[in-house]
């Protein structure tokens, strides 16, 4: 919701009403949030790619991947339909009820990403898996306590200020999707809304590319850190058959 809606502002208001910074900002704001809201709970994965790459990994049962991968689409799915209708009214506006993908009254960038015309089809795979590998890498560090993890409870905002980072870098290209869940639902959801089967076959059919690539991106940035993090991390200091005097409960 605060991703899609800080775009739809800077479409919609012609550039009145924010630049690329607060859609990089209001993603930033988003993941936060959704870290602090599901992260007792869940872990807050918010992120297909992640997901999968943690039942590869053996860091969760497979059987948990569906209600994962269900949560994000039905989360991801319903922002987009909440924005469509905050912004009904200016969407009509805009685009004299022409919703289209592409041409200079295009919306459905809002909700979905797309390549930028100037980016070949391969560079805008290899953006998207480069940016997903500094996520992945990004947040293995965050929470890598045998190295030098963030602050207990720092680590929401450090997340959402590296997806910050991510976009103000990298999101030139494509839009820096780097999350399936982000990208796909919205998309089915416009198909629906009035776009039509054009969002799939916009940009040489590009809407494979940010299933595929963060996927694969997501991998490589475990491997990544594996290789030359966490192979070389110090191991924790093992005081548990240290002699303790016992202890003593007071009233």
């Amino acid at each position: 919701v605060f991703g899609l809606s800080s775009v739809a502002q800077v479409v919609l208001g012609r550039g009145e009403f924010g630049q690329h910074l607060s859609i990089n900002l209001g993603f930033g704001i988003g993941v936060t949030m959704g870290i602090h809201a599901a992260g007792g709970i869940s872990g807050a994965h918010l992120n297909a790619a992640i997901t999968l790459t943690h039942c590869i990994t053996g860091n969760l049962p497979w059987r948990k991947l569906p209600a994962y991968l269900i949560g994000q689409f039905l989360g991801s799915f319903t922002a987009a339909a909440t924005i469509f209708g905050l912004y009904y009214d200016a969407l009509y506006d805009y685009s004299k009820g022409n919703f289209t993908v592409t041409g200079p009254t295009a919306t459905a960038s809002i909700f979905a990403t797309y390549p930028s015309p100037c980016v070949s089809l391969l560079g805008a795979f290899f953006s998207e898996f480069l940016a997903t590998v500094m996520l992945v890498l990004g947040i293995l560090i965050i929470h890598d306590e045998k190295n030098n993890g963030a602050l207990k409870g720092t680590q929401a905002l450090l997340t959402g200020i590296l997806v910050l980072g991510i976009g103000l870098g990298m999101g030139m290209n494509t839009g820096y999707a780097i999350n399936p869940s982000r990208d796909l639902p919205p998309r089915i959801f416009t198909a629906i809304a009035g776009w039509g089967i054009d969002v799939f076959r916009a940009g040489h059919y590009w809407w494979w590319v940010p299933i595929a690539a963060p996927t694969l991106g997501s991998l490589a940035g475990v491997l990544i850190h594996k290789l030359f993090i966490d192979f070389h991390n110090q191991p924790v200091p093992d005081s548990g058959n240290e002699k303790r005097p016992p202890v003593v409960e007071t009233s």
